[in-house]
């Protein structure tokens, strides 16, 4: 599992209108040691993800009043930094590719038996997530030195 320093953790959003399948997943997420948030009402997604500083989401592409790839681009316009896997039931070539070409870092299919493949991907998406708080951080102590070059040569 990868070790997260920002206040993220090991957070992840799952948001799917199928419930058996969003409390089957949240089971088999939480054993493997995520903090799961679970939600059937896509809507309430976005809000989420602001107000509770959650670095990675789990979504469901076809559900009612808001589309999984549609609420993609909005996480994605929001913060490119939110890192999306897609769960679908839609097996279809075009539906990977939309989901990759909208900033999604995977796409896995319903029903899930072996829910290994998903846990792999969460963990390298926590890398990924992990090597934007350095770049993040390396930029602040880059421009406060900076700072500090600039104010001791005035």
């Amino acid at each position: 599992m990868a070790t997260i320093s920002s206040d993220s953790k090991n957070q992840v959003l799952h948001v799917d209108d199928d419930d058996v399948f969003l409390k089957l997943a949240h089971h088999r997420l939480s054993k493997a040691g995520y903090e799961v948030t679970s939600l059937n009402r896509p809507e309430l997604a976005l809000k989420h993800l602001l107000n509770n500083n959650c670095r990675v989401c789990i979504l469901d592409i076809d559900m009612p009043r808001v589309n999984g790839l549609d609420l993609l681009s909005e996480i994605k316009a929001y913060d490119g930094g939110i890192q999306v896997i897609m769960m679908t039931g839609l097996v279809s070539q075009m539906t990977v590719l939309e989901s990759l070409r909208g900033g999604a870092e995977a796409c896995f299919f319903k029903p899930m038996p072996d829910f290994t493949p998903l846990l792999e991907s969460l963990d390298a998406t926590f890398v990924k997530v992990e090597r934007w708080w350095r770049c993040l951080h390396d930029l602040k102590n880059r421009r406060a030195g900076e700072l500090n070059v600039a104010g001791a040569t005035q």
